[in-house]
């Protein structure tokens, strides 16, 4: 059979250049794409274990798929639903609030409906991640074999720092509920039906409810940490890529064809990334839109009584859902953006080595630092004390790169790629851009600035 690779007919529209990629990784690396109890997700792994949301495939920690799924949705009909509904309409201070009113819960129902809501939806994303793609592979570690070692010990070391965040956000407002809730049932003596004895029901119905309000928003913020995870992966391998337009021309890819290759890479990550979080992105953002609006209009009516004590825990129901929405926008706009941005490197890379590079005369390189100083013009330095010499750069280079008519040819069609093909987090066409933002919040000032014409007289 005749070599197939020798017919130029077959030859791949993206080639590789094996000089421009690292080494072959030792055979130990691919243990990165392997799962076992003490890896790098254990802490991830024992989070989920205690949220009773483990039911993966590969856990260590399963032993029964019937029983681990029984015990997930029990977990979370009991902490999301029932405890809420039964908080909601059965424990209540009614001989209390008619001498002090601060025990009213006139927004009870807004704050359980908001995290019930957002926790469902959590839910049921994370079953769906960890039941299919599963954890490592949701989180990308099976594309880390495949990047340098920098990028690996960056993720590292930020998928260690990713729990802490969630723990800073989600602790304080814990400790502010509780120490509310604790108040609300000591002070107030709340009628408990179905348990006799008055303490031990006040303290069984303050944990449960605390448990509730716990579970709830670290549902949330789990699934929120996940997609920062995952574009902050996509925003490592964008940071490396950048570097191959920042190099001499002596040390650019001679191929502009493996500047195509690793921004198709790139892209078909991001477009995983956004097919498996965009109904969690679009849901999260109609669900918490409801409930501030809704937070809005009842604190905005005219016989409204807005205080610290009937209002706190509504205000910091919109705050921990604000910062978890606040997490999702921000990281995809900072990952659209800087995928975006490799369009103007592209063009500058181009620029420089066409233009800079060789002068009138294409014969006779007359390089002058090109990369570094169209950079330092595009990005507003005009201070060229620091660039070297330029006629010992012309003699140090001078033969080191040779360009042709084909080569400028490809790297057009590189940069006109990038520029018809912008890479970013999509939800269901609509890229997640400052413009995009920009719009989302004009039509959301808009129907505040309704909202409070109808019920508080704004014209």
């Amino acid at each position: 059979m005749a070599d197939s690779s020798s017919s130029p007919q077959t030859q791949p529209l993206i080639t590789h250049n094996n000089s421009n990629h690292p080494p072959p990784r030792p055979r130990k690396d691919f243990s990165r794409a392997l799962s076992h109890a003490r890896d790098e997700l254990h802490s991830f792994r024992s989070c989920l274990h205690y949220l009773c949301i483990d039911h993966n495939a590969n856990h260590p920690y399963r032993n029964d798929d019937r029983w681990v799924t029984f015990r997930s949705w029990f977990v979370f009909v009991l902490l999301s639903i029932v405890v809420p509904f039964f908080s909601h309409f059965f424990v209540s201070c009614e001989g209390r609030c008619k001498d002090d009113p601060r025990h009213l819960q006139p927004y009870d129902a807004i704050v359980q409906l908001s995290l019930s809501s957002v926790a469902a939806l959590s839910f049921l994303h994370l079953s769906r991640l960890l039941r299919d793609p599963g954890l490592r592979t949701t989180l990308l570690f099976d594309q880390l074999i495949h990047e340098s070692r920098a990028v690996n010990q960056n993720y590292t070391q930020q998928l260690d720092k990713s729990l802490r965040i969630c723990t800073v956000i989600v602790l304080p407002c814990f400790i502010a509920d509780s120490a509310y809730k604790i108040w609300w049932y000591t002070s107030g003596s709340p009628q408990i039906p179905f348990i006799g004895n008055a303490i031990a029901g006040i303290i069984v119905a303050c944990l449960l409810e605390l448990l509730s309000w716990l579970y709830r928003t670290t549902l949330f913020f789990l699934v929120c940490v996940l997609f920062r995870l995952n574009c902050y992966l996509q925003l490592l391998r964008l940071r490396e890529f950048a570097r191959t337009f920042e190099l001499k021309p002596s040390k650019v890819p001679s191929d502009p064809s493996t500047v195509l290759d690793g921004h198709w890479r790139v892209r078909q990550q991001l477009k995983i990334i956004s097919h498996r979080f965009r109904v969690f992105i679009l849901w999260s953002l109609i669900l918490i839109t409801m409930s501030q609006f809704a937070s809005l209009l009842v604190t905005t009516k005219s016989h409204a009584d807005v205080n610290l004590f009937n209002a706190g825990e509504l205000a910091l129901c919109s705050m921990t859902l604000m910062a978890g929405l606040t997490i999702i926008l921000r990281s995809a706009t900072k990952i659209t953006h800087k995928a975006q941005e490799i369009t103007s490197l592209a063009a500058a890379w181009h620029a420089s080595i066409t233009v800079i590079l060789f002068g009138s005369d294409a014969e006779t390189p007359a390089y002058q630092d090109g990369n570094a100083r169209f950079l330092d013009i595009v990005n507003g330095d005009s201070d060229c004390e620091g660039l070297p010499n330029e006629e010992d750069d012309a003699a140090n280079d001078k033969g080191a790169y040779v360009d042709t008519p084909v080569l400028v040819q490809k790297r057009q069609a590189v940069v006109k790629y990038l520029e018809n093909n912008r890479a970013g987090i999509t939800v269901y066409g609509f890229t997640l851009d400052r413009t995009w933002l920009q719009l989302i919040f004009g039509i959301e000032l808009s129907l505040v600035l309704w909202l409070l014409g109808k019920t508080v007289g704004i014209s």
